[in-house]
């Protein structure tokens, strides 16, 4: 599948694609990748394909709106491995390496037929399914250390708003789930809460459809590409969330 080309500013150089590197040490210790840009960064992450879907419309939205220009920042896009474990040593490299002032992951949630901006993760890891090492934990918490769960830090309601008005189908969502989503919503707040990016930083997630021809509801590529383009200015000019209904009675 072909994503939208021709979306970074022309003449502009785009900075290097962070793609998945090859073992957790790697990731940790090869910062051939991760150079800070000068620009104040947004690192927005996907994740690989897993389960039985080829590809995983997260990772595809990402590559599109790698290197956009959004209210002085610039996008870095990164793929995470759908690992528990893994997938926040790879986070933790990458906030360590591109000091982003604003980190928003996404990930596939199929069945879903809207963008769903997560509200809180909990720390839980509880897999349904195995992760693509075959690892499936059962009631272990994300950090051991780490409070029962953390609300994300983007202004969602703002974001929200953005999206719906980009006519894109869009919800808030009460949970994230006990997968590895979960897992990378709740690792990325306890890092952030532990100082790990810049001072004032903030981070969120956002759960995506399947594609058009994945299932059943979808939404197309270019679709998802202009919502989570528009929550990403929503979430850069809105220092304060706004007030708006966005609750749910189960």
């Amino acid at each position: 599948m072909r994503t939208p080309s021709g979306m970074a500013q022309a003449g502009t150089p785009r900075p290097a694609l962070v793609t998945t590197a090859p073992s957790p040490l790697a990731m940790i210790n090869d910062t051939r990748l991760l150079t800070p840009h000068a620009d104040r960064v947004i690192l927005l992450t996907g994740f690989d394909p897993f389960g039985d879907d080829p590809l995983n419309p997260s990772w595809l939205i990402a590559q599109a709106l790698h290197g956009q220009r959004v209210a002085g920042h610039v996008v870095v896009a990164a793929q995470l491995p759908t690992v528990f474990g893994q997938a926040l040593l790879r986070l933790a490299a990458l906030v360590h390496a591109q000091q982003p002032a604003l980190t928003l992951c996404l990930g596939l949630a199929g069945g879903r037929g809207a963008l769903s901006i997560e509200r809180i993760g909990i720390n839980i890891n509880d897999a349904r399914i195995a992760d693509n090492t075959g690892a499936q934990p059962i009631d272990t918490p994300v950090a051991p250390d780490g409070p029962a769960a953390y609300f994300a830090s983007l202004p969602i309601k703002a974001m929200l708003r953005a999206v719906l008005r980009a006519g894109v189908p869009c919800e808030v969502s009460q949970t994230a789930g006990t997968f590895v989503c979960n897992h990378v919503l709740y690792g990325l707040m306890h890092l952030l809460a532990q100082g790990a990016g810049p001072v004032g930083a903030r981070g969120g997630f956002v759960h995506v459809p399947w594609l058009t021809g994945q299932g059943e509801p979808h939404l197309p590529l270019r679709d998802m590409v202009r919502g989570v383009h528009a929550a990403l200015w929503a979430a850069v000019l809105a220092p304060q969330d706004i007030t708006l209904q966005a609750g749910a009675t189960h």
